[in-house]
C-alpha cells in the first residue's frame, strides 16, 4: 500500500512539474509578439528567409529557422548558426528555438515547419509554436506516403499549422485546396489571405533581376504580404529581401566553358514533387532555346523511394532531352521506371556518386562516343547537307546563325530530384569549382522564365 502510495506522489509530482513546464514555456511564447509559422510543399525555406528578411529591414527585431536543406538559426543581425542535432531531428528543437529567441529579445521569430506527419504538424502548431501568422507557401503532391494519397490529403495535412485566432497567408492557387484552408481557418477562428496570380505578376522582372538567384514570384509576393502585416512597406522590405543570404538549396545557375561549348547548370534539386520540377525543366528550356544538348541530373534517395518513383513517371513525359544523369543512393528505381516509361537506355548514364568531374567527363565521352557513331553511319547525309550550303539551299535554316540567341548554351544540365548527399555536393562542385561563375542574365532576355516556376 505505501508503495502504491509512493507511485502516485511521485506521479503527481511528475504532472505537477509537465503542467509547470508548459505554463513556463508559453509564457515565454507571448514575450514574441509577433510568431510566424512557414509550411508548404515548396519555397518554405525561402520564404522564411525573405519574411526575416524583411522585417529586419523594417526595423523589427527577427529571428528565424530554417529547417531546408540545412537548418540553421539567424539571427536579428544576419548571423546564421547551424541546428545542433545530437541525433535525428525532432520537432522538440523548436523550442529551444524559442528559447533562443527570447534571449535576443525577438520581437518577431519566422520558425520553418520542420514535421511531415499530419499529427506532429499539428502539434507544432497547438503547442510549440502558436503562430499569430501562419503561411502555407503551396500544397503539392510530395511526400504522398506521409501527408496523401492524393494532392488534396497534403493540403489537410499543411492546413494543421493554421493558427488559432490568427491569419493565414497561402499563395496556393486551387480552388479545392484554398476551400480545404478556408475550412480549416474557420475552424480555428483565423482569416485567410490568398496570394494570387495578379499579387505575383506585380513582381516585376527588374525586382527579380536584384536577387542573386532565381526566386520566384509567388515566394516574394507572399513574404511581402506577410511583412505588410507587420507594418513593413514594400519598398523597405525589398531592399531587405535583396541583401538576404539565400538558403544553399536556392535555384542558382552557373556556366562555363568546356571544349569550346558553353555549359550551364542550374541547381533545381531543391525542387522534389513532379509539379514544381516539370515548370522548371520547361522554363529552363525556354530560358536556354539555343541549348544544342539538355541534360537531366536526378539525384536519388534509398529513403525517398515514392519520389523515385513520381518523378521518373513525370519526367518520360517531359519535352526531349539528351541525357539523364542518375546519382545518389537506390537509383535503380529510377531506372527501372525511365526504362518502362519508354527512355531509351542509350540516354541514361547510372553514375552513382560519382563527382561533379566525373560527370562532366562520363557526358563529354558520352556526347563524343554519339557524334562518333553518326558519323560513321551517315556520310552521305553529311556530304548531301554540304552540297546544299554551297548551293545556298534554305533546306537546313536550323542551323543558320541568325537563330543564336543571348541564352545559347551548348549544354544545359538541370539539378533535380534531392538536394542531399551527392546532390549537396555536385551543386558545390558547380557553384565553387574554379571556372564556373554565376550566371549572369543578359539585359535582353526575358527576366520572368525561370521565376515563374
Amino acid at each position: 500500500m505505501n508503495g502504491l502510495v509512493a507511485l502516485v506522489a511521485v506521479a503527481a509530482i511528475v504532472g505537477l512539474i509537465a503542467l509547470l513546464e508548459a505554463w513556463w514555456y508559453h509564457h515565454q511564447l507571448k514575450k514574441i509578439p509577433y510568431r510566424i509559422h512557414v509550411n508548404g510543399t515548396r519555397g518554405k525555406s525561402s520564404v522564411t528567409r525573405l519574411i526575416a528578411a524583411g522585417l529586419r529591414a523594417g526595423g523589427v527585431r527577427t529571428c528565424a529557422k530554417t529547417t531546408g536543406t540545412l537548418a540553421r538559426m539567424i539571427f536579428d543581425d544576419g548571423r546564421e548558426l547551424p541546428i545542433f542535432r545530437p541525433d535525428r531531428a525532432n520537432v522538440i528543437e523548436q523550442k529551444r528555438i524559442v528559447k533562443t529567441a527570447v534571449a535576443e529579445r525577438a520581437e518577431a521569430l519566422v520558425i520553418e515547419c520542420m514535421a511531415l506527419q499530419p499529427l506532429l504538424q499539428s502539434v507544432c502548431e497547438l503547442k510549440l509554436v502558436r503562430s499569430t501568422h501562419g503561411v502555407i507557401t503551396n500544397a503539392r503532391a510530395d511526400h504522398l506516403d506521409v501527408m496523401g494519397p492524393t494532392r488534396l490529403d497534403v493540403a489537410r495535412a499543411l492546413s494543421a499549422t493554421v493558427p488559432v485566432g490568427g491569419t493565414l497567408l497561402t499563395a496556393e492557387d486551387r480552388d479545392d485546396s484554398l476551400r480545404v484552408m478556408s475550412e480549416a481557418c474557420q475552424d480555428r477562428g483565423s482569416s485567410l489571405k490568398n496570394i494570387t496570380a495578379a499579387d505575383s505578376a506585380s513582381i516585376t522582372p527588374e525586382e527579380l533581376a536584384q536577387f542573386s538567384y532565381l526566386e520566384h514570384a509567388e515566394n516574394v509576393a507572399l513574404s511581402l504580404a506577410v511583412c505588410e502585416q507587420m507594418g513593413v512597406s514594400r519598398e523597405v522590405a525589398l531592399q531587405g529581401m535583396w541583401a538576404a543570404q539565400p538558403d544553399p538549396g536556392a535555384m542558382r545557375v552557373h556556366q562555363h566553358t568546356i571544349s569550346g561549348d558553353s555549359w550551364h547548370f542550374v541547381n533545381a534539386f531543391a525542387a522534389n514533387d513532379p509539379e514544381s520540377t516539370t515548370r522548371i525543366w520547361d522554363a529552363a528550356y525556354d530560358y536556354f532555346p539555343g541549348a544544342s544538348r539538355r541534360v537531366l541530373v536526378m539525384n536519388c534517395r534509398v529513403d525517398r523511394i515514392d519520389r523515385s518513383v513520381t518523378m521518373a513517371n513525370a519526367c518520360v513525359d517531359w519535352r526531349t532531352y539528351d541525357r539523364v544523369v542518375i546519382i545518389g543512393s537506390g537509383t535503380d528505381v529510377f531506372l527501372r521506371r525511365l526504362l518502362k516509361g519508354g527512355i531509351d537506355q542509350n540516354r541514361i548514364l547510372c553514375l552513382g556518386n560519382a563527382t561533379g568531374d566525373e560527370v562532366v567527363t562520363m557526358l563529354l565521352e558520352s556526347f563524343a562516343a554519339e557524334a562518333a557513331a553518326k558519323s560513321s553511319q551517315t556520310p552521305q547525309l553529311v556530304a548531301s547537307q554540304g552540297d546544299a550550303i554551297a548551293e545556298g539551299s534554305s533546306s537546313i535554316t536550323a542551323t543558320d546563325s541568325t537563330t543564336t540567341t543571348d541564352t545559347d548554351a551548348g549544354v544545359l544540365l538541370v539539378g533535380i530530384g534531392n538536394i542531399a548527399g551527392p546532390g549537396m555536393a555536385l551543386a558545390e562542385f558547380f557553384e565553387g569549382q574554379e571556372g564556373w561563375d554565376r550566371y549572369e542574365r543578359p539585359q535582353s532576355t526575358p527576366a520572368r522564365a525561370l521565376e515563374m516556376v
